[in-house]
């Protein structure tokens, strides 16, 4: 039997590979489904069954196209209800595959149809289990995200998860190794660690959800603490994993379609296109960019931050890429997210667009010791941090005001465009994303501060480790 996790280090996402015998199953698989394709055929092997652990809410999945594509099976647990063909398993389900089988376990908690999945090998030993977004490690996930108005709150959810916890994947021997569906990174759980893996006796000892003398309303009380708004995206992609959307194929073959110079300058002036410049750090800060563009650098938490800025999901979008090749890589991960109308890319890139005679826009750039001194002088007037508020608040520059990028839409108002902006985050990635979108905003004097508090610290600014919230300016 052959078991592999597959990470997307952009999604925090694990999926799995499991194959005996010349039968395949995927486990809770992404949009694009070339990659298991190629998998099954370089083992010999046919996909069987598409397991998903739940109805994601932070990116779609692509049990459709891939159940087309290859006449798998895609199963999931009690109580799920979608537009297409899928088998509803039932509690302690086996699903032989080649010698090996799976077991579907319903874990409810997380959403009402999460499921978790046994995997005996051919010997009869069981040594996973995939949990989904039930059990992570260093967390479970939140029991917010599939509340219904007047049928189920997320204390009774967080209930069904105390539930599950203890009575389906606490019982199991303490050497499995748990395999969740998301990391570190993934608005999916609070506090998941960066560990991808880890055996449940182990997990019993440091995970605090799992503490042996918990109670249920212990256990309710501490998920249900400190929960942060959902990114807006998420309802969205709730929707879209229970209907049949346009072919992952389809989305390529129009995202990838190459614009000519003129022709994307005719559309970036469009009110209902969107211009998103996703190449490197380095080359939008140094180059600038076309005039209204956004930054969401691809080599980021790219499909995360697509999703909680750009608030419609039909939104119409043209891009810049570092080069031809990673074309296809940006629409894949737009498509990620369910952002499916990519239009297309600036051909030639700014290379071009600056041949053709077009202006650029471009932020203000200086370096954190640069920062440091005018910070010193006094001559600094808007400083912010644009990093979560809880972040900020486990230590911040002293004086700086906490302006987190995740609500930029709903504080903008705050936003004088006349006044000199300089902003950081934790590195500078979510920095020029906030400036650029105070540029496209009218903001026309915008620094982003290089490196961030990384490099903040070595300079020497003033640090405060706690003060109250506040987003004040």
């Amino acid at each position: 039997m052959k078991v592999e996790q597959l990470f997307t280090g952009c999604l925090a996402e694990m999926a799995y590979y499991i194959e005996s015998d010349g039968e395949a199953a995927i486990i809770d698989p992404l949009r694009e489904t070339e990659p298991y394709i190629r998998m099954a055929e370089a083992d010999n092997a046919k996909i069987k069954y598409i397991f998903l652990t739940h109805f994601h809410a932070d990116f779609v999945s692509g049990q459709y196209d891939l159940a087309q594509k290859t006449g798998a099976t895609i199963v999931f647990g009690p109580n799920a209800v979608a537009e297409y063909d899928l088998y509803v398993g039932k509690d302690g389900e086996e699903f032989p595959l080649g010698g090996a089988k799976i077991t579907l376990l319903h874990t409810p908690g997380h959403t009402m149809e999460s499921s978790s999945y046994l995997i005996t090998n051919e010997k009869g030993n069981s040594p996973y289990i995939c949990t989904g977004d039930a059990l992570f490690i260093g967390d479970v996930g939140r029991p917010d995200l599939a509340v219904k108005s007047g049928s189920i709150t997320e204390a009774d959810l967080a209930g069904y998860l105390f539930d599950s916890l203890r009575n389906k994947i606490m019982t199991l021997p303490d050497d499995i190794i748990v395999y969740p569906n998301h990391g570190a990174g993934s608005a999916c759980g609070k506090n998941m660690s960066s560990e991808t893996f880890d055996t449940l006796g182990n997990q019993k000892k440091t995970n605090y959800a799992l503490r042996a003398d918990m109670t249920k309303e212990e256990f309710i009380d501490e998920v249900t603490t400190g929960l942060k708004l959902p990114p807006q995206y998420f309802p969205n992609n709730v929707r879209m994993n229970k209907s049949v959307n346009i072919s992952i194929d389809e989305v390529l073959h129009k995202g990838t379609t190459p614009i000519d110079p003129a022709t994307f300058k005719e559309m970036s002036e469009q009110k209902d296109i969107l211009v998103v410049d996703t190449r490197s750090k380095e080359a939008y800060a140094e180059e600038g960019t076309v005039p209204g563009a956004w930054y969401i650098g691809v080599d980021g938490n790219f499909a995360p931050w697509v999703g909680a800025l750009i608030r419609d999901i039909n939104q119409k979008i043209i891009f810049i890429a570092d080069d031809e090749l990673r074309v296809n890589e940006v629409v894949t991960r737009f498509s990620r997210v369910g952002y499916d109308n990519t239009l297309g890319y600036l051909n030639g890139g700014l290379r071009d667009w600056v041949a053709y005679g077009f202006a650029l826009d471009k932020i203000g750039s200086l370096s954190a010791a640069k920062f440091a001194a005018k910070f010193a002088e006094g001559s600094i007037e808007k400083p912010l941090d644009v990093r979560k508020e809880s972040e900020y608040l486990s230590e911040h520059v002293k004086d700086v005001k906490n302006f987190p990028l995740d609500f930029i839409h709903s504080n903008f108002a705050e936003i004088d465009p006349k006044k000199e902006y300089f902003l950081h985050c934790e590195s500078g990635y979510r920095s020029l994303i906030a400036a650029s979108i105070f540029k496209a905003n009218g903001v026309e004097n915008v620094n982003d501060v290089r490196g961030g508090i990384i490099d903040l610290k070595e300079a020497k600014v003033p640090l405060t480790e706690y003060i109250c919230p506040t987003t004040l300016l």
